[in-house]
């Protein structure tokens, strides 16, 4: 296929067929299950491929696994399963079916190829069949990058070759070393394991403990369907390295993970697609909505949002960094004022009592001054000051039934009332009211009027664990 079609568009692969062992393992025809165990990990390294579900015998069995993730091992009775990959959240979006049949055993299956190039299939191995020599280690490369070339792996400063002529979408033999650490050279295959060194990497690996390392991502990422560089995943195998630590070098076994939901709150705006990294993950979002959480790899993300159905009418792309958190990206501004911007908020309240809740204000409205929001029939103000394109601090209030008074910002927090919204906030919750469109919208580009969208927030526990309410990404709208 041409390089041109293979940026033009990400699209997802309904195949079918049977997966053989790879690596040693045999395939068996055990259709009757037995009452041993075979242990499976899943292992997303299809660098165009979206976040996915994995289900087994129609069962989902992992949900929205990123790239790069490798999965805890899964226990099942020895016998042949039909293995699905869906797009997260879509189980009509398949990736992969087929038939997967398991002895009793270890096994990694990882999730290869590229969707846009019809090659996503899952490699399926059979992890450490024996141990390693006193004091050594052993370790097999997977090679999952689908524009590198065949690739020898040598250790700086030693005449030591590693793995010789790994091809894209294979696996190499188990390989034993010495216990320490190393430096590994990635190049590309020659006779003399002498070709370019294209990436390097430090590991360290202990006695008596079998490892894969996951070669993944794009040498060229610039021009590839995705922005995903290449780089090495090294994970323990064997199921009994679940319980065990696996710090051994490179990117961490689990990347860390953050939860992030958009708002549309540009009132002169139309119904908008949002895309993470080149890839859409939320299609024709319209004003005032509020989606569910997404979670996405912790780091720095290509944010694009377009216009619905319309990829060239760009309304604002940047680059955005989200730690292992849950954040709130809100569009605000105006289109016509050239004013439109994210506005990117930590979620970060902390879980209030069973008889409060905790809401913080984002004042999205582009023709409304600053405002003070108090409590009609109480001397209480909740915001006060709060500017447009901003967000306050989350106050905490007693669980119940409010009307809020939207008021223009004064010294005495006495402003003209502007607005009143009747809302309900109950114990234990976080919310963010998100104050929208326009407060005279016969005089501005669209006639969406002031309103109030009121959504729910992820909050965190005390100890610092993070909890998604139930109802987290739904919104509550309240009319004047």
């Amino acid at each position: 296929m041409p390089e041109t079609n293979r940026r033009a568009f990400l699209k997802t692969v309904g195949a079918a067929g049977t997966v053989a062992m790879v690596g040693g393992a045999g395939v068996v025809g055990a259709d009757d299950h037995t009452s041993e165990s075979a242990n499976v990990r899943v292992v997303h390294a299809s660098p165009d491929a979206p976040n996915v579900d994995v289900y087994v015998d129609g069962s989902a069995v992992l949900e929205d696994v990123p790239f790069q993730a490798v999965s805890d091992y899964l226990s099942l009775e020895p016998g042949t399963y039909t293995v699905k990959v869906t797009a997260a959240g879509d189980p009509d979006t398949v990736a992969f079916e087929g038939d997967v049949t398991v002895e009793d055993a270890d096994y990694t299956v990882a999730a290869t190829g590229e969707l846009s190039e019809e090659t996503f299939t899952p490699l399926v191995l059979e992890d450490a069949p024996s141990a390693p020599a006193e004091g050594n280690a052993q370790v097999r490369l997977v090679h999952a990058s689908p524009d590198a070339p065949a690739v020898d792996v040598t250790v700086e400063g030693a005449d030591l070759t590693v793995f010789d002529g790994v091809d894209t979408g294979t696996a190499s033999d188990y390989v034993e070393v010495p216990a320490g650490e190393y430096t590994l050279e990635v190049r590309g295959d020659t006779e003399g394991n002498d070709g370019d060194v294209v990436a390097t990497f430090d590991v360290a690996v202990e006695a008596g403990m079998s490892y894969t390392a996951f070669a993944t991502g794009y040498l060229t990422p610039d021009d590839e369907p995705q922005d995903r560089a290449f780089d090495l995943v090294v994970a323990a195998d064997g199921s009994e390295m679940d319980d065990k630590e696996d710090d051994v070098g490179g990117k961490p076994e689990q990347p860390s993970e953050a939860s992030v939901r958009a708002v549309h709150a540009i009132p002169d705006a139309p119904s908008v697609d949002v895309y993470v990294d080149g890839s859409k993950v939320l299609s024709d979002v319209p004003f005032r909505a509020v989606s569910d959480y997404l979670t996405v790899p912790a780091g720095e993300h290509t944010v694009k949002i377009t216009a619905a159905g319309d990829p060239d009418t760009v309304v604002f792309e940047e680059t955005l960094t989200v730690e292992e958190s849950a954040y709130t990206v809100a569009a605000v501004g105006e289109l016509s004022e050239g004013t439109q911007a994210p506005l990117v908020l930590a979620d970060d309240a902390t879980m209030p009592a069973d008889d409060t809740a905790v809401v913080r204000l984002v004042h999205a409205s582009p023709d409304a001054p600053a405002v003070d929001v108090t409590v009609e029939g109480a001397d209480l103000t909740l915001f006060d000051g709060v500017e447009p394109g901003t967000a306050s601090e989350y106050v905490e209030v007693p669980a119940g039934e409010y009307t809020l008074e939207v008021r223009g910002d004064t010294e005495g927090n006495d402003g003209d009332v502007v607005a009143t919204f009747d809302v309900a906030v109950e114990g234990g919750m976080a919310y963010t009211a998100f104050a929208t469109g326009y407060l005279t919208p016969d005089d501005d580009p669209s006639s969406c009027p002031f309103d109030l969208v009121v959504a729910s927030d992820m909050a965190t526990e005390a100890e610092g664990e993070m909890e998604e309410d139930s109802s987290s990404g739904e919104e509550t709208e309240e009319d004047a």
